[in-house]
């Protein structure tokens, strides 16, 4: 073993030492970890001993130094991403796959887990849900496998590995490869300040002369400058040429997304069939709260049969509102995000650019964290400056206890940073809550965001829509950093069903149209004033507003999800064509252009983890919007909010993977959950099928 001074990444009970961590460091240290933890598997496979003590705490044990090196690397390669990064990533990966599947597929070790669950040794309920759960995984390895089919199988486990990060990094250089310098003012018309602000300092990166007033202005796919600039430019054509290339982002060239794709679910596809499901999307929800594709397929098409006809009304009156405005042609898809933009103006009388002066980033920061220790009797206190961070931007933060005791910590980096950053939003862990070992180890997260960034001359002003993305990541967060469950493969979201961890981000985000939320996380810029309440009412009017829409598109993605794992073929010609038409038919109202390939940048399915799985965000929003329904039912009593706050977080935030979720949502409910809360919350309660 190397020594872990002279390589960070081996100091996996430290605090990361981001300063010192380099790409070098990576290959021999996963190295070294391999080596040692290949020694320990086989001391344990020799003299197996069917105990929680004497097996599945070796198991965590040996796992977890790979766990915390991994980790750092995959995290680097998100927020920091280099060519060095990448080699190494690459480099390192097979062996880690190989080493994982060869853990997962021991059949020593497999056979002393089903000893001990059938010897009804006395466990604690985390510890069963975990024994129960890492059979599950195993067979889900592999681990009844042989000869050459374990041997394909192997390959095809990493092969998609590998895959997926090759997808991520073709949509990262895709995006980082399209920019379009504008240099006259009519290209900027009906831009917002901000937004020319943000273009001009981009383009800066190559022309030292560039103003926010003068241009030029970098026109980019980075989210914080394409939303706006399609709800707010008036050149329909330079709308149009930023669309198409958003639809056809990583679909051609060097960084073609499509072959990656189709491979990865004929791999999917043999795999499922090697362990004997007849669908991937099968092999996903074996562990999963959804009891099957059909259970699914129903929630979906409920939603769908609600939203749909909304969507068609919210079409009609956009097109007849446009037309009111003097606009010719029908709508393309190029349009339909402007003139939205306009008609939620005239009926609501504001933007993202009235509100943006509202939300400066320390005062949101301040008013989430005033929130968090109101309902959930915790602090949260700066601590920049204890620990070393990975880029400027990012900070360091611990949480308390209200006796005073640590809880947790977590790094928050905020900022987009288009040419070396992933986009998205995210929360990982650094390490879980452990009170198994001899020294425990407090849970600690990442949470990473991609908003706009501060300028020189002032601090970054968020759209309402960078506010509830911080909220929903610091939901994700909450949950990690204030379980109570001590047993680390439970602990926090470990464990959790995925179609559940979505609860605590989603029930987040409701307080964003809280007013006493509002209220204390708003603070104008220039007069220091709070958001007033027409403001408010405006807020949660617009909510609403094309609901329907909102929540088809949503739909689109999850029903094509499970479209893609429950029922591609391989072998049948057009299949992925057929099933992308079909999808389109049942949830788009306006046809997609010929050319569109959006799914070459659907990194959820094809690089993150929720292939067969994406269904989760509305599976997970029907219990986050029953769950804060419980505090809507509390009034605006302090003493009642705070009773409910703190079940919340005895239940849903403490539990972790260590309780059934829907155990979990009983005990806080008293209930299950009422699917029609949701369509409540969106104001969307229409019954009729279509």
């Amino acid at each position: 073993m190397i020594a872990s001074d002279s390589n960070p990444l081996l100091a996996y009970r430290d605090a990361p030492r981001f300063q010192d961590i380099q790409p070098t460091h990576a290959c021999p240290a996963i190295r070294s970890i391999l080596e040692t933890a290949e020694a320990q598997l086989v001391a344990l496979e020799t003299e197996t001993q069917p105990t929680w003590e004497g097996l599945m705490l070796p198991l965590y044990r040996m796992m977890e130094p790979l766990g915390y090196a991994w980790g750092l690397v995959t995290h680097h390669l998100a927020v920091m991403n280099s060519e060095e990064w990448r080699e190494a990533h690459k480099a390192m990966q097979p062996g880690v796959v190989a080493f994982s599947l060869r853990a997962s597929q021991s059949d020593a070790v497999f056979k002393a887990m089903v000893a001990l669950r059938d010897a009804n040794t006395p466990l604690t309920g985390p510890q069963r849900r975990v024994l129960d759960s890492s059979i599950r995984g195993a067979e889900l390895s592999g681990v009844a496998l042989s000869g050459q089919t374990k041997q394909r199988f192997n390959e095809i486990k990493a092969r998609l590995a590998a895959l997926s990060t090759l997808f991520a990094d073709h949509v990262l250089d895709a995006r980082k490869a399209f920019k379009i310098m504008l240099t006259e003012s009519s290209q900027i018309e009906g831009l917002p300040r901000s937004l020319l602000t943000s273009m001009a300092e981009a383009a800066a990166d190559t022309n030292n002369e560039a103003t926010a007033e003068n241009g030029p202005w970098k026109l980019s796919l980075d989210p914080t400058v394409m939303i706006p600039f399609l709800k707010h430019a008036e050149r329909g054509d330079l709308r149009e040429t930023l669309y198409r290339a958003h639809v056809t982002l990583a679909s051609d060239g060097e960084f073609n997304n499509m072959p990656i794709l189709e491979e990865a679910l004929a791999l999917r596809s043999e795999l499922a069939s090697i362990l004997s499901y007849d669908s991937y999307a099968e092999v996903s929800l074996a562990t999963k709260m959804a009891q099957d594709i059909n259970a699914v397929d129903a929630l979906l098409e409920t939603l769908r049969a609600t939203a749909y006809p909304r969507a068609i009304e919210e079409l009609d009156d956009l097109r007849a509102f446009a037309a009111e405005q003097g606009f010719t042609s029908d709508l393309a898809l190029w349009d339909l995000g402007y003139w939205s933009e306009k008609l939620r103006e005239q009926e609501f009388n504001f933007n993202d650019e009235t509100l943006r002066p509202y939300f400066q980033f320390p005062r949101v920061l301040e008013g989430l964290f005033a929130l968090t220790e109101r309902l959930f009797d915790v602090r949260i206190r700066a601590a920049d400056g204890d620990v070393q961070v990975w880029h400027d931007d990012v900070r360091f933060f611990n949480v308390f206890d209200a006796d005073g005791s640590t809880l947790a910590s977590f790094y928050l980096d905020p900022y987009s940073r288009p040419e070396t950053k992933r986009g998205g939003a995210w929360m990982d862990p650094v390490r879980p809550l452990d009170t198994t070992g001899e020294m425990p180890t407090l849970p600690v997260a990442y949470l990473v965001c991609n908003q706009t960034k501060p300028t020189a001359a002032q601090p970054s002003l968020m759209t309402f829509s960078e506010v509830e993305t911080l909220f929903h990541e610091f939901g994700h967060g909450l949950q990690h950093m204030l379980t109570r469950v001590g047993e680390p493969d439970a602990s926090g979201l470990n464990n959790i069903e995925w179609d559940a961890v979505e609860l605590a981000s989603q029930f987040m985000e409701n307080w964003c149209y809280d007013r006493d939320t509002l209220e204390g996380l708003s603070q104008h810029i220039d007069t220091g004033a709070s958001l007033p309440e027409s403001l408010f009412a405006k807020i949660t009017a617009s909510r609403k507003f094309h609901a329907g829409g909102g929540m088809l598109r949503q739909l689109a993605f999850a029903m094509l999800d499970m479209d893609l794992h429950a029922r591609f073929s391989a072998d049948k010609e057009r299949a992925l064509k057929d099933i992308v038409s079909k999808n389109n038919q049942k949830t788009r109202i306006i046809p997609p252009l010929p050319e569109d390939r959006t799914l070459c940048a659907f990194s959820h399915i094809f690089a993150g983890g929720y292939a067969a799985g994406y269904y989760s965000y509305k599976w997970s929003e029907v219990l986050s919007a029953d769950a804060f329904g419980a505090f809507t039912e509390a009034g605006s009593n302090d003493a009642a909010q705070k009773e409910v706050g703190l079940r919340f977080r005895d239940t849903i935030l403490s539990l972790g993977g260590g309780t059934d979720p829907a155990d979990v949502f009983r005990q806080f409910r008293g209930r299950d959950p009422d699917p029609e809360a949701l369509l409540r919350q969106e104001g969307l309660l229409i019954t009729t099928p279509i």
